[in-house]
C-alpha cells in the first residue's frame, strides 16, 4: 500500500497543492476526503441537514482520475454524500455549490502549475476557505495517522451534468450581444468542455486553440499572466482578424485577453474595463484589486466615483474580503475576475470572458480604444524570481525592513513601496516557490530607478538571512 505523506508545505494559505507522486498521492487524497468531512459536518450553514451533500470536480491531468477516485471514497466513507461533477472548471464546481444549494464542495486541480503539479480548492458551505482553515485540515489528517477509523453511515455517490446546467444559466443572464469573431485558447485545460459552446451559443464566431483536453499541456504552459503562452493567441487574433482574443489557465479561473490589435491586457487593465460598466450600472460601488495592480486602476475607479479597495493577492482571500465588504466586483493581475454583480461572488475566467463580450457589443468602438484615455505608464509584467520555499516569506520580511526607513510602504501583502513617480513591489508567492515582483513608473528611467532600489534591497536581504544570491535580471518592461 502507498504511503500516506502530509508534506506541511502543500498546505497553502489558500490551497492544498504539491508535486504528484512526490508531494501527493491517492492516499493523501482518501485522507484528505475524512479530515475534510470532519471539517466541514456541524459548521456548515445547512449543518441542520441530515446527510450533507458535496461537489467534486477535477481537471484534466494525468493523476486527477486516480486522485478524485480516492477522494471521493474517502468522502463516502465518513458519511458525505457526493455529486461528481467530473473534468470541468473550477468555477462549475463553485457554481454547483451555489446552484444546488451543497453544503460544500472540492475541486481536485493543479490550477495553473506545471503538469506535474496537482492540489485541491475546497469550499466549506459556499465559502472558499484559506488560512487557519485549511492548517485545520492538514492537523485532522495528522490526528487520523493515530486514530481507529468508524464511520456511522456510508455516504451515497451520484453525478451531475453540470456543464449544461451552467452553459444555459450563463446564457438566461446574459444581455444581448451581438456577432463577433472570437479566438478562444483553452491550453489544452478545462475551459475546452464549455467556453467553445458556450461563446458559439450566445452568437460568437468561435476560433478555438487548444481546445482538446491534454493533462500534458503540450502546446504552451497553463497560465495566461505569462506573455510568452500567448503568442500563438495574439499570433491567430492578427491573422483572422478577430475581434478579440481569451485565454484561460488549467482550470478556468485565470484570463488572459488580446485585443483587436494583437495587445495584451493585463489584469489590471481588464479590471479598468470592466470596473467602468460595473460603476455605471452601481454607482459608488466597492472594487476590489490587489497589491500588484496598477495605480492607474485605482485612480480610475476612484474617478467614476467608486470605492476602491486595495487588498492581498490570492482568490480565497479577495472572496472573503468581497463578503465582508459587499464588493460589486473584484480582480487580481493573475487574472482572477470576480463577479458579485449579476453573479455569485467567485472568481471565473469564462464569465468573466463574457462580460467582455457584453461591453464590447454595447460599444461602437474595438477593444483597442476603450482604455485609449488611460494616463501613460511604463510597468514590468509579473518579475518571478526563484526562492527556497522555507525563506521566501522571511526574504520579504527582511527586505521590508531595509526600505522601511526610507520610503513610504504598504505592507498587507508583502511590501509595496511608493515612489514619487509609481511604485515597486515584492512578495512571496503563495503557490509557488518563487518571489513575485512588479514595477510601474510614468518613464522608463524612472522605471529602472525604482526597480534598482528594490532590487538591491532585495539582494542584500539575501545577504543577511544567508539565502543565495538572487537573480532578478529576468523580465522586460510592457
Amino acid at each position: 500500500m502507498t504511503q500516506l505523506i502530509i508534506p506541511p508545505s502543500i498546505f497553502r494559505e489558500y490551497d492544498i497543492r504539491g508535486i504528484a507522486g512526490k508531494d501527493l498521492n491517492p492516499n493523501f487524497a482518501e485522507a484528505l476526503g475524512r479530515a475534510y468531512a470532519q471539517l466541514i459536518q456541524g459548521r456548515t450553514p445547512t449543518a441542520s441537514r441530515k446527510n450533507l451533500t458535496v461537489a467534486v470536480g477535477q481537471d484534466c491531468r494525468l493523476t486527477s482520475d486516480s486522485y478524485s477516485n480516492a477522494l471521493v471514497q474517502g468522502l463516502v466513507q465518513s458519511g458525505l454524500d457526493v455529486i461528481r461533477l467530473g473534468v470541468c472548471p473550477t468555477p462549475l464546481t463553485y457554481f454547483s455549490v451555489h446552484d444546488l444549494n451543497l453544503d460544500g464542495g472540492i475541486m481536485v486541480t493543479g490550477s495553473h502549475n506545471p503538469a506535474n503539479y496537482n492540489g485541491f480548492k475546497t469550499c466549506v458551505g459556499k465559502d472558499t476557505i484559506h488560512g487557519s482553515k485549511i492548517q485545520e485540515i492538514r492537523i485532522l489528517m495528522e490526528k487520523s495517522l493515530n486514530m481507529a477509523f468508524s464511520p456511522s453511515r456510508t455516504g451515497q455517490v451520484s453525478e451531475y451534468p453540470i456543464i449544461s446546467r451552467y452553459i444555459d444559466y450563463v446564457i438566461s443572464k446574459t444581455r444581448p450581444v451581438r456577432k463577433m469573431k472570437i479566438v478562444l485558447d483553452a491550453g489544452n485545460g478545462t475551459a475546452s468542455t464549455v467556453a467553445p459552446e458556450l461563446f458559439e451559443k450566445l452568437g460568437a464566431e468561435v476560433i478555438p486553440l487548444y481546445c482538446e483536453l491534454d493533462g500534458r499541456f503540450p502546446n504552451h504552459h497553463p497560465d495566461p499572466t505569462v506573455p510568452e503562452n500567448l503568442k500563438q493567441l495574439v499570433k491567430t487574433v492578427l491573422e483572422e482578424k478577430a475581434d478579440f482574443g481569451l485565454a484561460f489557465d488549467g482550470d478556468s479561473d485565470r484570463l488572459g485577453v488580446v485585443d483587436n490589435q494583437g495587445r495584451i491586457l493585463y489584469g489590471d487593465e481588464l479590471m479598468v474595463l470592466l470596473s467602468r460598466t460595473v460603476l455605471k450600472e452601481n454607482p459608488g460601488a466597492t472594487i476590489i484589486s490587489e497589491v500588484k495592480s496598477s495605480h492607474r486602476l485605482y485612480d480610475d475607479i476612484r474617478a467614476k466615483g467608486g470605492n476602491a479597495i486595495m487588498w492581498k493577492t490570492g482568490h480565497s482571500l479577495i472572496k472573503s474580503k468581497m463578503k465582508e465588504t459587499q464588493a460589486a466586483l473584484a480582480g487580481e493581475m493573475s487574472g482572477h475576475i470576480f463577479f458579485a454583480d449579476r453573479y455569485f461572488g467567485f472568481d471565473d475566467a469564462i464569465y468573466a470572458g463574457v462580460r467582455v463580450f457584453e461591453i464590447l457589443s454595447d460599444s461602437s468602438r474595438p477593444l483597442s480604444d476603450l482604455l485609449a484615455d488611460l494616463p501613460p505608464s511604463v510597468s514590468t509584467p509579473e518579475i518571478r524570481v526563484e526562492c527556497h520555499e522555507a525563506l521566501k516569506f522571511e526574504l520579504v520580511e527582511a527586505t521590508k525592513k531595509l526600505l522601511h526607513s526610507k520610503y513610504e510602504i504598504t505592507d498587507i501583502d508583502g511590501v509595496r513601496v511608493a515612489f514619487t513617480d509609481g511604485w515597486g513591489l515584492v512578495r512571496a508567492s503563495n503557490t509557488q516557490p518563487v518571489l513575485v515582483l512588479r514595477f510601474e513608473a510614468t518613464s522608463i528611467t524612472g522605471l529602472e530607478k525604482n526597480r534598482e532600489v528594490v532590487e538591491a534591497a532585495l539582494r542584500r536581504a539575501a545577504e543577511q538571512i544567508g539565502h543565495p544570491p538572487i537573480d532578478t535580471a529576468a523580465s522586460a518592461g510592457h
